[in-house]
């Protein structure tokens, strides 16, 4: 998902919010886990009852390792990129974490490069330094961040020379 919040009066700087799309909240992530847990424990509880009395810790173990792996791919959404532009610098802040990196607004170039396996990458480069942008977006986004971020150096460069 791509959020663009665009200079306010006064403020030359346009801020681009980059985070992975995600449409389960916390909410629905607790009540998804308790239905997967309910639903092995009936499982469990009905083999148990047929005989089979393992069925229940092996159906605790399988739910404990379910809600864990489901919560680990969860926050794996939490993570985005932060993108700000003025008319000297263009800065690049990943979250969570403290990776940072900084070009020059006149120098840096934005780019899709073709990756290993198949997928494109985008990248912002300037004076040896490359730095791969949006790696959690989709294809199309990628794309979309493409254009707007040519067409915002643009912006910035002519309001230079101009």
């Amino acid at each position: 998902m791509i959020v663009l919040r665009p200079a306010a009066a006064g403020l030359p700087r346009v801020t681009i919010w980059l985070r992975p799309n995600r449409t389960l909240s916390r909410r629905g992530l607790r009540r998804l886990i308790m239905v997967l847990v309910a639903l092995a424990l009936t499982t469990a509880v009905l083999g148990a009852w047929q005989g089979n009395v393992f069925a229940p810790l092996f159906a605790l173990v399988e739910s404990t390792a379910v809600a864990v792996a489901l919560g680990v791919a969860w926050r794996a959404g939490d993570r985005s990129e932060r993108i700000t532009l003025d008319e000297t610098s263009l800065e690049v802040h990943s979250l969570p974490g403290r990776r940072r990196a900084r070009f020059q607004s006149h120098w840096v170039r934005v780019r899709l490069d073709e990756g290993g396996n198949g997928c494109r990458r985008l990248l912002l480069s300037s004076h040896g330094r490359e730095l791969e942008i949006g790696g959690f977006l989709a294809e199309q986004e990628r794309v979309e961040l493409l254009r707007k971020l040519k067409v915002l150096l643009e912006q910035v460069n002519d309001r230079r020379r101009g």
